[in-house]
């Protein structure tokens, strides 16, 4: 937008090293402006702090997103529609200021395990997406219906009309003061995650005389359990391993006979969602819900039973994969929070971890292809076979066998040393750290954990190599200078 056009609160300039929060209460939102957002606009419903020679900007920006700054946060927060912290009240707001050189520790330190969340955030989607082409590949748009699949009535494939679908109890029938500690889980919305599997752990509880009472709302292996207020539509199989269970009062069970999978089903409203009816009974807008006459009256193109096994044996195959990359985001958010709690607290030994390096200015090849770049990002760089190839005394060895594997697998696409030099870096840091944040032996605290140092940056040497290793390459006959798109490019 422009600047005439741009809205009135967008009123504050900002620059490289700010570090802005969200002002309104129960927003959790941190940024730090890098060399990329310099010079933008915020909203003034950012407070915009700038830090001095004695605070990193990593280092604030780690600390503002922790919950313990937000309820710092919260105390000094003012207003009855939306109250919000003001300027007085950030005057009040205190932060523990260990040195500089500790502070960078600790954002490096906390922005690695950072990285590894994120990184783990993005395998768990690419597995999802993975999912999704899957079953759109083998079952088809359902309004096209490309795969001329018959359309059947959802209501056809109840266990029976009786118990087909099921309402969770009304208010009256399951009182919050009947909840206990311990005892027959009760399902609640928060059991269904967004990718539609079944999310734990479970939060309230009944006893079992309790449960008797509501026999009727039990769930049971392979039941569809539904959200029908607030995130209407969200569902997943439940899987209970035999145990008694209920439904609340905002969730809808879905139970199906044996021509239908609770797999396939929960899968189509997932992967086409918007395309399979509508679930939400409402104007939008206003308050919406949902209603088991919804679902009765749903229509869809139903494949052959034999094809949703098949798609259910590879979704079992990703789902084990999917279930350890779960466990390890949680594992990874739980160091994280362990962490941050005791940096921040000034509980965390730092003497033993390095700080990290500047990367080394290095210029450019003379002799690189230019144009349009067809690398595909999905070829990750073999991990050697000798280890020793790792450490900075044998990155001649390394570059060597990584450029040869480069190479064989981009045949016909031009050699860029900027490019190959991205990912056998990347490749490096993944090779080495995966032991990284592991204790010396199982029991040890945080404060005996054993740190890893990041590999050293490729440098001057590294492209250095690269240049001889091209020059030898062309004399060699294993490169070729070709004219392309009026440039010199190497095949």
């Amino acid at each position: 937008i422009t600047f005439k056009d741009k809205p009135s609160r967008a009123d504050i300039a900002v620059r490289e090293g700010d570090v802005l929060f969200a002002r309104m209460k129960g927003t959790k939102k941190v940024l730090r402006v890098t060399q990329e957002l310099a010079d933008v606009i915020v909203s003034t419903g950012f407070a915009v702090l700038r830090p001095g020679e004695d605070c990193d900007p990593a280092y604030l920006a780690a600390y503002l997103s922790t919950d313990y700054f937000e309820r710092q946060k919260e105390k000094y927060c003012s207003g009855a529609i939306q109250p919000a912290i003001t300027n007085g009240g950030i005057e009040k707001l205190q932060i523990p200021l260990p040195p500089l050189n500790d502070q960078i520790r600790i954002a490096h330190l906390l922005g690695k395990v950072a990285g590894l969340i994120a990184q783990r955030k993005q395998h768990l989607q690419q597995l999802d997406d993975l999912l999704k082409s899957v079953f759109l590949e083998m079952f088809g748009d359902p309004i096209l219906n490309p795969n001329g699949f018959p359309v059947r009535r959802l209501s056809e494939f109840y266990v029976n009309p009786k118990e087909g679908t099921k309402c969770g109890p009304f208010g009256s029938a399951l009182k919050k003061e009947e909840l206990v500690d311990s005892g027959v889980p009760v399902w609640n919305m928060d059991n269904i995650a967004a990718d539609g599997h079944m999310a734990l752990p479970f939060r309230m509880w009944i006893t079992k005389d309790k449960f008797e009472d509501l026999a009727a709302y039990s769930v049971q292996d392979g039941d569809i359990i539904i959200s029908r207020a607030g995130t209407v539509g969200k569902m997943c199989v439940a899987y209970t391993n035999g145990e008694p269970a209920i439904i609340s009062t905002n969730l809808i069970r879905l139970r199906l006979g044996s021509n239908l999978r609770p797999l396939h089903f929960v899968s189509l409203m997932l992967y086409c969602k918007g395309r399979v009816g509508r679930l939400k009974t409402g104007a939008d807008g206003a308050f919406t819900h949902m209603n088991t006459g919804v679902l009765d009256s749903l229509e869809f193109p139903y494949p052959p039973i034999e094809l949703q096994d098949q798609f259910g044996a590879i979704f079992g195959k990703v789902e084990s994969i999917r279930a350890r990359y779960r466990q390890s985001l949680a594992d990874l958010e739980d160091l994280y929070g362990a962490l941050s709690q005791k940096a921040f607290k000034g509980e965390l030994d730092l003497s033993r971890m390095p700080l990290p390096r500047q990367v080394e200015e290095v210029p450019n090849l003379t002799i690189r292809a230019t144009g349009e770049s067809t690398i595909s990002v999905s070829f990750l760089l073999p991990a050697p076979k000798d280890p020793e190839w790792l450490t900075v005394g044998n990155r001649q060895k390394l570059i060597e066998f990584w450029l040869t594997a480069w190479c064989e697998h981009y045949v016909e696409v031009p050699f860029e040393a900027s490019k190959f030099l991205d990912a056998a870096y990347q490749q490096l840091v993944e090779l080495t750290e995966r032991n990284s944040f592991q204790f010396d032996k199982p029991g040890k605290g945080l404060d005996e954990a054993k740190w890893y140092e990041e590999p050293a940056p490729f440098g001057i040497d590294e492209y250095d190599q690269i240049k001889k290793w091209v020059f030898d390459a062309l004399a060699a006959g294993k490169l070729n200078q070709v004219f392309q798109n009026n440039q010199i490019a190497l095949l």
